[in-house]
């Protein structure tokens, strides 16, 4: 793999779609691709937040290129997302619109909370051969009895290899949460990892005894691991 001292570089590409144009931020890997990995954001935030960004600005020299969607909404400079539906007409235009290097290897679909649900309903469809949903709302803050269950169960009956990085302490459903779910196990194909002391956003308090690049850290390594294991095939490894 290239060394993890080279500073990957950013390219941002317009694209058209039904519900006005999107940007992908491209972080192409640094060698030849073992994967690339392309993120929604959430629908409060946008492509800047810290463990997306971390992502985008670690992977690549580990030969694992990073593209960021940013959604019309967040293009147009509007605060709240627009519906479901439309985030997931912009994932399907990204994935069309991606260079042929970036197809040329295994694609994961992923992102972060409503990015993450986009993934999980999209990626069966679109053939990805990974799924990483960090921050994943299993139900609304205070309404469990809202679940959104069936789109994790939509990756598993599409037999996507699946990774969870979930905070302890989200409000939108925490690992406990996850387990309960399915019964007291998560079903096979789909690993967890936990950020300690993380809220929803994975942000740690000062008293967590971790920092915010400590979470990235995490991120950047459970992450990675996880494509090099699942996605990478024989012969992958990780520096």
């Amino acid at each position: 793999m290239s060394s993890s001292l080279d500073v990957p570089a950013v390219e941002v590409r317009p694209v058209a779609t039904a519900h006005g144009e999107a940007r992908l931020h491209r972080n192409p890997a640094l060698g030849r691709p073992l994967a690339t990995l392309l993120l929604g954001h959430g629908a409060g935030n946008g492509v800047e937040m810290h463990d997306l960004a971390g992502l985008a600005d670690a992977l690549p020299a580990q030969d694992v290129g990073v593209v960021r969607l940013e959604q019309p909404w967040r293009v147009a400079g509007r605060k709240v997302a627009t519906a479901p539906p439309t985030l997931d007409v912009a994932l399907e235009a990204a994935v069309r619109a991606l260079p042929a290097d970036d197809l040329a290897a295994p694609l994961v679909l992923g992102g972060r909370s409503a990015g993450a649900r986009s993934a999980a309903r999209c990626a069966g469809r679109l053939g990805a051969a990974g799924a990483v949903l960090i921050a994943f709302p299993l139900h609304p803050p205070g309404r469990p009895e809202k679940s959104r269950r069936a789109e994790l169960d939509a990756l598993v009956d599409a037999g996507v290899p699946t990774l969870v990085v979930q905070g302890e302490r989200d409000a939108f459903g925490g690992p406990d949460e996850l387990a309960t779910a399915y019964g007291g196990e998560l079903p096979a194909g789909v690993d967890l990892v936990v950020v300690p002391d993380a809220d929803h956003g994975l942000k740690v308090r000062r008293s967590a005894g971790i920092t915010v690049e400590d979470v990235r850290a995490l991120v950047v390594e459970a992450v990675l691991e996880w494509i090099v294991r699942e996605v990478g095939g024989p012969g992958a490894t990780v520096e």
